[in-house]
């Protein structure tokens, strides 16, 4: 089979298609023809060696698959050959086959084609852990979302209606603010390309706050980091809940008077974590989000590309955030 392997750290261009000796299943595993990867801000911090998990190389990118199951292990007695499933190895995805464990795979609905299960776990789950789990949004309450037009942020903007709360988008360029309100932001804003200076941040911080309304925002979703992070703070409200999810801006220091001037929480969400932490939450966190896809209520933005050779430059895209949406690489239909 093939796969693209990082052998040494660096960007997309280091990547190499490969021939691998095909997986077997071992005790507990199930082996996955894939059809499908999703390709997420990670895959670029882990072929870098700045992610949190440094596999042993060669390996390959990729944290989340879907495709059909080929065959089975020693143990797996709820599975067979044949079962449509996505997967989420954390990495290892991009590749014609994988061997994966058992808590690792989910059987997905008849009705969701391989593209939509590969876009799904990682920006849906990530999204809802954080609005749920994390910041427990209530109905009525106003949820700021910045990088709303990326995979995590257009999550966020639909799981956010879905759960009952005003939705505000904020996005780089008016085409990605477009892409937000579509997916049903109540409002939103257009904010410069980067933030450098008190005068920038204070102006941002106004269009925040203008946008917000005089009670602010009560929840701040944030994937983006960098200098976008105290101008949205200053229109968080009073004990709101900073959710922190990436940093593809940089990472921020941030001035601790704010979250005591508006008694707020800044709280860190890391769903991989916290699905190995509490198995059981993420099982239901799943079911649940199948649902809300079935009902019509969240469905991922997906743009496809062909082949595993059209990965590097895909994830070049991925890191200029030109990408709108969830970029998923297919290898079978």
């Amino acid at each position: 089979m093939k796969a693209l392997l990082s052998r040494t750290p660096g960007g997309p261009e280091t990547l190499q298609v490969e021939d691998l000796p095909s997986p077997a299943p071992g005790k507990g595993e199930v082996v996955v023809d894939v059809a499908a990867v999703g390709l997420n801000f990670p895959d670029l911090l882990i072929i870098r060696d700045q992610y949190q998990f440094k596999p042993e190389r060669p390996f390959a990118p990729g944290a989340e698959i879907a495709g059909t199951i080929t065959s089975v292990g020693d143990g797996i007695t709820d599975l067979a050959p044949g079962t449509r499933v996505l997967g989420f190895p954390g990495w290892g995805g991009l590749a014609e086959q994988v061997s994966l464990g058992r808590e690792t795979v989910t059987p997905i609905p008849d009705a969701m084609p391989f593209a939509d299960a590969a876009a799904f776990l990682m920006t849906y789950g990530t999204s809802y852990h954080a609005l749920t789990d994390r910041a427990a949004l209530k109905p009525g309450e106003t949820l700021l979302v910045l990088g709303a037009s990326g995979g995590v942020g257009l999550a966020a903007v639909e799981l956010g209606k879905a759960l009952g709360a005003r939705v505000l988008a904020a996005c780089s360029s008016q085409e990605k603010l477009d892409v937000a309100l579509a997916a049903g932001a109540d409002d939103g804003l257009v904010y410069p390309a980067s933030v450098d200076g008190k005068d920038a941040s204070r102006a941002l911080a106004e269009a925040f706050k203008t946008l917000c309304g005089k009670g602010g925002a009560d929840v701040i979703y944030d994937p983006v980091g960098g200098g976008y992070v105290e101008p949205a703070l200053r229109a968080i409200a009073w004990e709101g809940r900073y959710l922190v999810v990436g940093f593809p801006a940089g990472i921020a220091k941030l001035p601790l008077n704010l979250p005591l001037l508006k008694a707020c929480s800044v709280i860190g969400v890391f769903w991989g974590a916290a699905t190995q932490r509490n198995p059981k939450r993420h099982v239901d966190s799943v079911k649940e989000l199948f649902a809300l896809y079935l009902a019509g209520k969240i469905k991922p933005l997906v743009e496809t590309v062909s082949g595993l050779g059209a990965t590097p430059a895909a994830l070049d895209r991925l890191a200029a955030r030109q990408v709108k949406g969830k970029l998923v690489v297919t290898l079978a239909d």
